[in-house]
């Protein structure tokens, strides 16, 4: 029982932080089916009309409309990544609670999106952001925004952290090698 308490111990920001987001993301997909046609747009924001846009999708394929048509494949896919996440989640230390919170964006995206696909077959996509006459990216949810998200914050974070950790390994050279030099200057 004890293993079942440290896992939730080490888990619970992650599950929270997914729990968060599949309720927006699952929130915002059912408002957008229930009062949009597919394909119909709206500007939700006035002032950012045509660069910001609602327009109701079906995306049988990954994130951003990529890989049409392999839907059944992202699923399985989803629900082995959602099993490693949680099965791995076990292993962070105690206070790295960033890496939890990006490990649940992710985690919630994953889940919302694969809500998705088991009840529907594809996952519906709403936001649809660029620039009008130009290019606008392939519609996304919230899911996808948070996965996105995730991915590039712990990115980030392990990109900083090996930096951070080779200027420490670093300093500890130099200073074993001053303390090296400054005894044997010392005749004591």
């Amino acid at each position: 029982m004890s293993s079942i308490s440290d896992w939730f111990r080490r888990a619970w920001l992650v599950l929270l932080v997914a729990g968060i987001v599949i309720v927006l993301d699952q929130w915002t997909k059912q408002l957008v089916r229930a009062s949009l046609p597919k394909f119909e747009a709206v500007a939700p924001f006035p002032a950012l009309d045509g660069f910001v846009m609602f327009e109701h999708v079906d995306n049988f394929g990954a994130a951003f409309g990529m890989f049409q048509n392999f839907g059944g494949v992202f699923a399985i896919v989803a629900i082995v990544v959602v099993v490693v996440m949680l099965f791995f989640v076990r292993l962070l230390p105690t206070e790295g609670w960033f890496v939890r919170v990006m490990l649940g964006l992710m985690l919630g995206g994953a889940v919302g999106n694969l809500i998705d696909r088991l009840q529907q077959g594809y996952v519906t996509d709403f936001i649809k952001t660029g620039i009008p006459g130009f290019y606008y990216i392939p519609n996304y949810n919230i899911a996808d925004s948070a996965i996105v998200c995730g991915v590039i914050g712990l990115g980030l974070y392990l990109v900083i952290d090996d930096f951070k950790r080779a200027r420490q390994e670093k300093q500890l050279k130099s200073d074993a090698a001053h303390a090296t030099s400054d005894a044997g200057q010392n005749p004591d």
